[in-house]
Parts: C-alpha cells; sequence; structure tokens
C-alpha cells in the first residue's frame, strides 16, 4: 500500500534529470543543491507540489537543484533537520509548535497546505459520522494530529470523547486498515491516503476534516534558525520555485495527478480523488495565519500536548511570504 522511499527517491531523480535542459557541468555552475524533507511519502499534499516543482523545472529556474527526501514520521523529520542532512521540512502545522517548546530552534517559513486536509474513513458499511457514536476510530497515537482530530470530532457532535467514542492508538496506515477490515474499528482518521483505501474498496471518506477545525494549519515548510540565517537566499529560491508548483497544481489538475501518481506511486484514480480534496486548500503566497495558529496553539495547550505557552512569534518568520511566483 506504501510507496518505498527507495522508489519514490528513484522517480525524483528522474524527474530532475528531466528538468534540467542545461550541460550537467553548466547546470552546476548555475545552481545550488538544497535538500527538502518531506514528513511522509504517503501524503499528496505534501508529496506533489516538489515533485512537480522538480519535475517541470521550477526549482531549476530559480537556480535551485533539488532533491526531495521522504522521512517516517515527524521525529525522523526533526533529526534530519537538525543534523543538516536536509535544510528544510515540510511537515504537518503542530510539529513546530510542539518542537520548539521542547527547545529545537526551528521556524515556520510557509503554509504550503491550509485549514485541514485530514479525512475521515469509514467502513464499508458506516454511511453518516454520526453512526460513529458507540463505536472505535483510530489514530496513530495518543497526542497526534490523528488523536487530536478524532477528539475535536467527537466534540463537535456532542459526544463524550472518553465515554461515546473509543479513540484507539494503531500506528500506521496497514494497521489502520486492518483493524477497520476486522470491524475492530469503524473509522479512522488520516491525512489525503484515505483516498487509496477508498479506492481499494476497504472504506470510504467521511468528511475533510476543516470543518472539525474552521481555524487550523494543515501543513507548512520550516527551517532551523541557523539554515535561515546562513541561507535566506537560497530559501526564497526554494519557495519560490515550490510554490510555482504549488499553483502549478491548482491550475493543471491531468498533468499534476500524474506527476503525483508516478512519484508517491498510487493509482490514478485514487490520487484524482487526493487532488480532489487537497486542490481548495493550496494557497496561493503561503502567508501564515496567525489567528489560525493561535487556535492551534491553544488547542495543544488545552489537550495537554503542549506544557507551556511560548510566545506566539517564537514559532514563525514572515521574511519569505508573501512568496511572488
Amino acid at each position: 500500500m506504501e510507496t518505498t522511499r527507495r522508489s519514490f527517491l528513484k522517480t525524483a531523480a528522474a524527474g530532475l534529470a528531466a528538468a534540467s535542459a542545461m550541460p550537467a557541468s553548466r547546470a552546476a555552475a548555475q545552481t545550488t543543491s538544497f535538500k527538502i524533507g518531506l514528513v511522509v511519502l504517503g501524503d499528496f499534499a505534501i508529496a506533489a507540489p516538489p515533485l512537480v516543482a522538480i519535475e517541470k523545472g521550477f526549482f531549476k529556474a530559480n537556480g535551485v537543484a533539488v532533491e526531495a527526501i521522504p522521512f517516517r514520521g515527524g521525529p525522523d523529520l526533526l533529526k534530519g533537520v537538525m543534523a543538516g542532512s536536509v535544510e528544510m521540512g515540510i511537515t504537518g502545522a503542530t510539529d513546530p509548535l510542539v518542537f520548539r517548546e521542547r527547545g529545537t530552534g526551528i521556524r515556520m517559513l510557509a503554509v504550503v497546505t491550509e485549514k485541514n486536509h485530514f479525512t475521515l474513513v469509514g467502513a464499508p458499511q458506516i454511511n453518516r459520522v454520526e453512526d460513529l457514536k458507540g463505536k472505535s476510530i483510530g489514530v496513530t497515537v495518543i497526542g497526534a494530529t490523528t488523536w487530536i482530530f478524532a477528539r475535536l470530532l467527537a466534540k463537535k457532535h456532542g459526544w463524550d470523547p472518553e465515554k461515546d467514542v473509543k479513540i484507539v492508538a494503531l500506528g500506521g496506515l496497514d494497521a489502520q486498515v486492518a483493524a477497520l477490515s476486522r470491524g475492530e474499528t469503524a473509522a479512522f482518521v488520516w491525512g489525503d491516503g484515505g483516498a487509496v483505501v477508498e479506492h481499494q474498496g476497504k472504506g470510504k471518506v467521511l468528511m475533510r476534516l476543516d470543518s472539525v477545525t474552521p481555524k487550523w494549519i494543515s501543513q507548512l515548510a520550516y527551517a532551523t534558525d541557523d539554515t535561515i540565517k546562513a541561507k535566506k537566499e537560497t530559501l526564497h529560491k526554494v519557495l519560490r520555485g515550490l510554490f510555482q508548483g504549488i499553483k502549478f497544481c491548482r491550475e493543471n489538475p491531468d498533468e499534476t495527478i500524474r506527476i503525483a501518481s508516478k512519484g508517491i506511486g498510487w493509482p490514478e484514480a485514487a490520487t484524482r480523488k487526493a487532488y480532489e480534496l487537497v486542490r481548495p486548500l493550496l494557497p496561493v503566497d503561503g502567508r501564515i495565519d496567525l489567528e489560525a495558529l493561535k487556535v492551534m496553539q491553544d488547542t495543544l495547550l488545552e489537550l495537554g500536548v503542549l506544557k507551556q505557552r511560548l510566545p506566539l512569534q517564537d514559532h514563525y518568520t514572515t521574511e519569505f511570504t508573501p512568496v511572488k511566483v
């Protein structure tokens, strides 16, 4: 179900090579190498824009040779960013809030997916969200974004998240689908990869969760304070290329779906469903909604994910937005 990291890197490398129209020696002299870390591969909103920007040559046009490297989750990506194995991370928007509180020097650069692109995936026999009362909902781990959204979903429907539903930590997508198939859960919370589960007939997307969190930020790009200081000009170029990719994604559905399907390894029909879920949330210029950011921080504090309130301005910079494409 999940594309391997090796196959993704092979595809991304092929796209990067195809995008360069100039001789290799000349290209090397005129471009700066840069590595972007993707928090996971199996998410259209995370992977599609950099894949498109690589294949269509948008990064190259801005003077950067970008390699996109998938990781296995937020903590692993953070380690890569802090160690310098990648210079910028694209991740869920709660990560900088959590990791900054824990003492890491990272800062948000730009929003790459607005609002909330996560989905609620129900078992085939579940037709309405209301049918989930009294049943089990799968999440990755306690305290994760999926867990937060399951609790907010329960509250929105007037349910006690401790009594009226059972929120079960199960881990990755394979475990979620297995539990759904065995009837151990009636639904689970996931990103836009829920489109793949629907395509396979193992579940169906009941809703996109932005209605549960009207004020939220789904995904963003971040870097360390040191990288921001040392590579400001390069970051501007990378973000410009990325947002040219996002603009292309908004305006060219079929080509975007083809590129993303090949890169992520999803069937085109599933990729199209994910595209339809994500397209309304693709930003124009990456500006950070500070009201939404405050709501997110308040929510994480209320649920005990954060232990202390840091000044909101410690988490982001406005040096790179609005991104001009």
